[in-house]
């Protein structure tokens, strides 16, 4: 497994990936952010791999509708994510990240069958690409999100990938252990965020590692289950001090590398 984590698209993001040892960098292009910025700075990012020899583990985009309320795929969010999708393939990266809105004037059977329609197009497009197509766990603007889901629209489509992210799990009553278990034979990516849970409340998402996730258990279930992708290290707004945020970064780096026996 690989060691990276989510940064900001900047020369500095590179020099603390070099700095700390990561082999990748993740990048989020979410609703709000500019997909048409983000793929100009396609070049200037590939010279910053080479010179930093730090790869790009993974593009997603995070909190868009892709489903109006008639259930109709909008081509507009189609365009960005294609988009998207050839600029992880100019950078060599493995994997794009989606989720799918759910709209509730529809039946469950209906939301289903457009996100799978829209996944497919993504998959159509990504094949031949060298690139990957995830979903993610995270509730944001997404229901695409446990088991009972993804027995449905990754039991239809086999290509599709699962983004994993166990603190999503944790705050929602699930388990990430036993979906690692059961699913991480289809996980393509996997963040690394902390999360703390108080009589059964989220209270805070410290950095991992220094939370309540039980790691050597998850990175040993995903080693069961023959997980070999990238782990990426994801920083949270946390009770932890602003001027102790990138020490927290640090910890977490030194913290999983022993975990992978890198150390």
């Amino acid at each position: 497994m690989r060691l990276g984590m989510i940064a900001s698209v900047t020369e500095e993001s590179f020099k603390q990936a070099r700095r700390r040892e990561l082999d990748f960098l993740e990048f989020c292009v979410n609703e709000g952010d500019s997909v048409a910025d983000s793929c100009r700075q396609v070049d200037q990012i590939a010279e910053w791999k080479k010179q930093y020899n730090v790869e790009i583990g993974s593009v997603g985009r995070w909190k868009s509708l892709r489903i109006n309320e008639q259930g109709e795929l909008l081509p507009d969010e189609l365009e960005r994510c294609y988009q998207l999708i050839d600029a992880a393939r100019a950078l060599d990266c493995p994997s794009f990240v989606v989720g799918c809105n759910y709209v509730e004037g529809l039946s469950f059977y209906e939301n289903c069958t457009a996100a799978i329609a829209f996944l497919e197009k993504l998959l159509d497009y990504a094949r031949g690409r060298n690139v990957r197509i995830s979903t993610y766990n995270c509730r944001k603007v997404n229901f695409v999100n446990t088991p009972e889901v993804w027995r449905i629209i990754h039991g239809h489509l086999p290509e599709l990938g699962i983004k994993f992210d166990p603190s999503h799990a944790r705050f929602f009553e699930g388990d990430y252990l036993q979906e690692t278990l059961d699913w991480g034979h289809r996980f393509y990516h996997v963040h690394l965020k902390g999360s703390l849970l108080v009589n059964g409340r989220k209270v805070d998402e410290p950095p991992a590692g220094m939370d309540q996730t039980d790691w050597p258990s998850f990175i040993a279930t995903l080693r069961a289950a023959g997980y070999t992708g990238g782990l990426s290290i994801e920083p949270r707004k946390s009770a932890l001090p602003e001027e102790l945020a990138d020490q927290g970064i640090d910890y977490s780096a030194a913290y999983f590398k022993k975990l992978l026996l890198k150390v």
